[in-house]
This record gives structure tokens, sequence and C-alpha cells, in this order.
């Protein structure tokens, strides 16, 4: 089964030729395709670290992570990937951990496997205690609003079945572009009768570059949940349609 990788980039240069030289190390033959949003085009060159196999997406503007996942995920199904794996660009989700996590979707038949920082056995390294909290909170109000029995709704590290891709390319996006179309992504799966499941994560942040998350992309977020709480409303009421034409 091929898989491909799905890298949301912005302003992440220094950190994509590492990151890609790990994904080929450790999945060898895996369809790579970056969405970089930098301006000005972004970082050169990338393509000829996987030849044939790596894609770039270049926007030229910050878009948003969520709008450049999506995006990422149809060109990746359009080249047949019956797994399909989100990670962020700037080393903070760890290349080896790759094939087992590749290994553990298969094995358990999931259609979303989240690499988790709140379950038990995975930890976060290296965050201010305000972004900690920010997360912690942020995950509270995701659980008790939209119902969903996984811990870590924001984590961007996951591997998605290739009818869940189709899935989420299919009926995502309505919330905003930003992070909180994970959110809306996890509703829109497990209210349509998907498996979700997650795996313990120590995730450690950034060590090269600069976070472009900030107060802006909050305010975004919390709009977004509004959106999404309803869109879990119409899911179970039947208003909005709970089989995609595109589900098969």
């Amino acid at each position: 089964m091929k898989t491909g990788i799905v890298i949301p980039s912005f302003n992440e240069a220094a950190c994509l030729p590492e990151l890609i030289r790990g994904i080929e190390a450790r999945l060898p033959g895996a369809e790579i395709c970056v969405v970089d949003d930098t301006p000005g085009g972004g970082p050169a060159g990338l393509e000829a670290l996987a030849p044939g196999r790596l894609s770039v997406i270049r926007r030229g503007r910050k878009g948003g992570r969520g709008s450049a996942v999506l995006e990422g995920m149809c060109l990746l199904l359009e080249k047949d990937c019956g797994l399909i794996v989100e990670m962020d660009a700037d080393l903070s989700h760890p290349p080896a951990r790759l094939p087992g996590l590749v290994a553990e979707a298969t094995a358990r038949r999931t259609d979303l496997l989240i690499a988790s920082r709140y379950m038990a056995g995975g930890s976060v390294g290296n965050w201010p205690l305000g972004r900690h909290i920010l997360s912690l909170t942020a995950n509270l109000l995701a659980r008790r609003l939209l119902g969903l029995p996984v811990r870590d709704c924001t984590g961007g590290f996951r591997v998605y079945s290739r009818r869940a891709a189709r899935e989420a390319a299919a009926t995502c996006g309505g919330s905003g572009k930003g992070f909180i179309v994970l959110s809306e992504i996890l509703v829109n799966l497990y209210y349509r009768g998907y498996a979700l499941a997650e795996t313990p994560l120590a995730f450690t942040d950034r060590v090269k570059g600069k976070s472009s998350f900030g107060f802006g992309e909050v305010l975004g977020a919390l709009a977004g949940l509004f959106k999404v709480w309803r869109l879990k409303r119409g899911l179970l009421r039947g208003s909005v349609a709970l089989r995609s034409p595109l589900e098969a």
C-alpha cells in the first residue's frame, strides 16, 4: 500500500531538507507533498531530495494550516495513496515514528490514528507554560463541546485511511482555514461512523524557526469552534448528509 505524507509549511526552509531526508530514510518510496505558504515561493530545490515522489505546492501567502492539509490530501489521493500521514514541517513530529505509526494504523484498521500528546504515555516538552495552558484549554473545550472520544483534538501528527482522507477532502474546510480544521475533520469523521484511535506521542517543540501561531490564530479557532459545534449538531440531527459521495 502506497503511503503519502502531507506537510503544511510556512517560513520553514531551515527544517524542510532535514525532514525530507528523515522521511526518505524511514519510509523510502513514500509520496511527499509539501504545501508551502512562504511569501516569495519558499525554499527552492526540494523536489531533488525525492525525485519523482516529492511535490511542492507553492501558494505564496499564508492560507492556513488546515486548508494546506486538505489541498495536499487531494493531490496525494490523485496519486493513489492508500494511507496519508499529516505532519508538521518544523521537526516536532519525528520521522523516526513514521514506520511504527503506519504499521499501527494498518494493524488496528483505523480510519484516523492520532499521535496523541495527552493520553497516557504521551507528553509535551520544551513549550512555554502559556502555550501549554492554551493547548490544554483548547483540547478540553473541543472534547466537551464536540463530544469527541479522543484526548488530543488539536494534534497534527495523524494517519488517515484513504476513505477518511477522501471524506475530509470532500466535507471539511467550512470552519476556517487554520488549526480549527483539525477539529472539524474529527467531527466529520467521528459522527459519520469512521474509526478513530490514538497512540502516545512524546512531543518536543520546534528547535529551528519561529512558530506562526499567534493571537489571530486563537481568535480564528474560537470562531471556527462554534461552526464545528453547529456541524456536529447538524450531523446528529441528520440535517447534514451522513455519507459523502466520495466515501467509497
